[in-house]
């Protein structure tokens, strides 16, 4: 019996080795990562770049303590990232994940906050549905119940707004004024909670897996911004699953042309090859609270040089291979494949998705947006059977993590057309197989 703490009591396959998009287990099954993961290998396994460049890092340090030493590797990956932000984020704070980097810039926030004389800022507006950690403070900005709940006490949970989710809301989605509609509660929240409160406003350029592939309608992230500057709050961007070139461009935010104040980052830029995240803030920001005595936060493998070195040599692929055109090409024909398959299986009620971080969701009925029964678990079970058929995907309940059904479909970087007919197949004949296990509960509902 393994000693390991899994998540439930079931057990997976033992994996054996990956390649590019493909992952075999001990018993030589091989499987499409249709998933990159948790959206997270972006250039693909097993790149001989980047294990070529942790080699040579190995070969000289593993750690050096950020206290005690600079490193080449933290800095080279800090330069190479900067050039990749919008002109100003040009100082990096390195974490090992998302949570982490959550985190990370909340506490800036605050200490810039303080150090400017603005100590009664404390509130972080954030969406629900949204998901920006497990830690915490990462948690009490996030908007999703089943996460949410059980830790409530234990936090001082940050004030919402909803997320534009206009399809479910009979908005259209390509609408400016639905972009300023859901700008606009922002504001009203803001308003609500004493403007000279609230600190920032962090959100998704492009939902992940709370909302399943959200694209922010037109209008709406420009205002966004607008709104911040009107109250003085900071804008910051979690660009933990749509960054390192996920979505077509190497920032999510990059679509639409908007300045953040804060970037978080993670998955992508470390693609799975050492634990990786980044906080890349305004420098507006960092010298007053370096002037203030300092940044009051830190972990212990901030900046780890192993890290930081696959880290740079994953930027570095990402050029070379200019994965952020492959993506946006391959994401278009992905998306239309997927809307493909909406058009012959009617319990496909929604595509969307921008590059290639795309999704589905499951619905009832299409014309009044029902969710599929909570009690066929249909998120998990799809997985299940796509898995069976060796497909890798992601899903997470949309509606507040209670109901409504969505299926994730983000491969890597890397994907061509081939690899899109081979998961288009495994997606069909999983759904097949799915619409005929639960026809029984339809007909009889």
């Amino acid at each position: 019996m393994s000693k390991l703490f899994y998540q439930g009591r079931g057990r997976k396959p033992v994996l054996d080795q990956a390649r590019g998009v493909y992952m075999w287990d001990k018993n030589g099954r091989r499987y499409l990562d249709g998933s990159s993961g948790a959206m997270v290998c972006n250039i693909g396994h097993s790149n001989e770049h980047v294990l070529a460049a942790m080699q040579r890092q190995m070969e000289k340090s593993t750690f050096g303590y950020r206290l005690h030493f600079e490193t080449e590797a933290s800095e080279n990956m800090a330069e190479k990232l900067a050039e990749k932000m919008p002109e100003g984020l040009d100082r990096v704070f390195f974490v090992s994940g998302g949570s982490e980097a959550v985190e990370s810039a909340m506490k800036l926030a605050r200490q810039y906050a303080l150090a400017v004389g603005q100590g009664e800022r404390w509130k972080i507006i954030s969406r629900t549905p949204s998901y920006h950690g497990c830690t915490l403070g990462a948690l009490a900005t996030t908007g999703y119940t089943t996460l949410t709940a059980p830790f409530e006490p234990m936090m001082r949970v940050m004030p919402k707004v909803p997320a534009p989710r206009a399809y479910l809301d009979g908005l259209d989605p390509d609408a400016a004024a639905t972009g300023w509609h859901y700008a606009d509660m922002l504001a009203r929240r803001i308003e609500e909670e004493g403007p000279e409160s609230v600190l920032a406003f962090i959100v998704e350029p492009i939902g992940g897996a709370s909302t399943g592939a959200l694209v922010s309608p037109p209008g709406y992230l420009e205002r966004v911004r607008e709104i911040c500057d009107q109250y003085g709050i900071l804008l910051i961007l979690d660009e933990v699953m749509t960054g390192a070139g996920r979505t077509g461009a190497f920032l999510g935010v990059d679509h639409w042309g908007v300045r953040p104040d804060i970037v978080v980052m993670s998955k992508g830029i470390g693609s799975g090859y050492a634990p990786l995240g980044a906080m890349v803030a305004d420098r507006r920001l960092v010298d007053p609270v370096l002037d203030a005595g300092g940044f009051a936060h830190g972990f212990t493998y901030a900046g780890n040089p192993l890290a930081c070195a696959a880290g740079l040599a994953v930027l570095e692929e990402i050029d070379r291979q200019d994965l952020c055109t492959n993506a946006a090409a391959m994401g278009e024909k992905l998306l239309a494949r997927l809307n493909g398959l909406m058009q012959r299986h009617e319990i496909i009620g929604d595509v969307r998705g921008k590059g290639l971080l795309t999704a589905f969701e499951f619905m009832s009925d299409r014309s009044t947006k029902a969710p599929l029964p909570k009690q066929l678990n249909a998120h998990q079970r799809f997985v299940d059977i796509a898995y069976e058929r060796g497909l890798i995907v992601y899903s997470r309940r949309t509606r507040d993590g209670v109901e409504g059904d969505h299926i994730l479909v983000c491969p890597p970087l890397i994907l061509n057309e081939g690899h899109i007919d081979e998961i288009i197949e495994g997606l069909d004949e999983s759904l097949v197989q799915f619409a005929q296990e639960i026809a029984p509960v339809m007909q009889a509902g």
